[in-house]
């Protein structure tokens, strides 16, 4: 064989050889890649709401708790309410201020919401009004000296509560009793104890008690508070005296 032919025949051997590669790489299977599976949502977390209406309330009054909720699967409210569904409402009647609390839990995790409640403090009962002080412990006699009728200084001290008394009660009236010891005639005392109701008044008015509601009158020594003899029972005799006119 020349060498023409040797090559032409080569040749045509790396045709074949070619075609058969390529033959075969036109029927290789194909592998297809994995299908990828989508992984589920994580469940949601859960939600919760909750309202106190009113929120302050008297001693002994009740509120009402209201609330609502999603993707929960328990629920609670603290204190004192305990499990309850996942939307509703209930009365509370706390005896004091409390903040309430409602956790809601489900696959999702849990979550929680507050309420509070106010309980208003009862207002102090009143204190009591003081008695009164009765008549004859409020007024204060004058006593006076032998044969005088002018307002010495004790007498003023003791005018001046009467006076503040009869201020602090201007619906009442009094009468002035004019009074002496046992010394003396009747006439001579009886003109004596005129004149010792009278300087009681005028020390009245002048501070400030209407003479309106004093009127005055003598009893010289014809009523004594004291039926001793002596200047110790004098002395109480010698007064200007008050009792009550209405």
């Amino acid at each position: 064989m020349n060498l023409a032919s040797r090559l032409s025949h080569r040749a045509g051997l790396l045709a074949l050889f070619s075609a058969a590669i390529l033959i075969s790489g036109c029927h290789k299977k194909v592998t297809a890649p994995p299908k990828q599976v989508e992984a589920p949502p994580p469940p949601a977390r859960p939600t919760v709401t909750l309202q106190a209406n009113p929120t302050a309330i008297n001693k002994g009054e009740s509120s009402t708790l209201s609330w609502n909720s999603t993707d929960a699967t328990q629920l609670s409210i603290d204190p004192s309410v305990g499990s309850v569904n996942a939307q509703g409402s209930t009365k509370v009647s706390p005896a004091d201020s409390t903040t309430y609390t409602i956790t809601a839990t489900g696959p999702g995790g849990s979550a929680s919401a507050t309420a509070a409640v106010s309980v208003n403090a009862p207002a102090p009962a009143p204190a009591p009004a003081p008695a009164p002080i009765p008549f004859e412990q409020a007024v204060q006699d004058a006593y006076f000296d032998t044969d005088k009728a002018d307002v010495r200084t004790d007498a003023r001290e003791a005018l001046s509560k009467t006076a503040d008394y009869l201020k602090a009660n201007p619906s009442i009236k009094v009468t002035i009793e004019g009074h002496c010891d046992e010394r003396g005639s009747t006439e001579y005392n009886l003109g004596l104890g005129d004149r010792r109701s009278a300087a009681v008044k005028a020390y009245l008015v002048s501070l400030g008690v209407p003479a309106d509601r004093m009127t005055t009158v003598s009893f010289g020594k014809e009523k004594p508070f004291c039926m001793e003899h002596g200047e110790p029972c004098w002395q109480q005799n010698r007064r200007g005296h008050f009792v009550k006119a209405n």
